[in-house]
């Protein structure tokens, strides 16, 4: 299985941007999808994550009430839909996938290559 993130560019503090995550190959079966991101100098970074099957939602702290995680009902693409946007949320933001309901990027495999959002104050 292959993971293809998308949608990043450069906007301004408060603006919106959407992210894609698309599924390729062979018939995709995920227990969890999830988005991370990492800065420069950071390690990646939990962002949200969202059950595949049933569609349960959770959430960073810091982005909880900005962002929100979803998925098309044919179940080959995930969003990040990103509203109000702050300069701290600058980062190359990936796609993953993981066998359990978790936050720790460590048990989440299937990485696209991710996509850089920047936003400027």
């Amino acid at each position: 299985v292959q993971l293809q993130a998308s949608g990043g560019g450069l906007v301004q503090a408060g603006d919106s941007l959407r992210l894609s995550c698309a599924t390729s190959g062979r018939t995709f079966s995920a227990y969890v999808m999830g988005w991370f991101r990492q800065a420069p100098g950071r390690e990646r970074e939990f962002v949200a994550l969202i059950l595949w099957g049933a569609g349960n939602t959770d959430y960073a702290d810091s982005v909880e009430g900005r962002f929100t995680i979803s998925r098309d009902n044919a179940k080959t693409t995930m969003y990040l839909q990103m509203n109000s946007l702050k300069p701290e949320d600058t980062a190359v933001y990936y796609c993953g996938t993981a066998l359990m309901w978790t936050r720790n990027p460590r048990m989440y495999a299937n990485w696209g290559q991710g996509t850089q959002v920047t936003v400027s104050s």
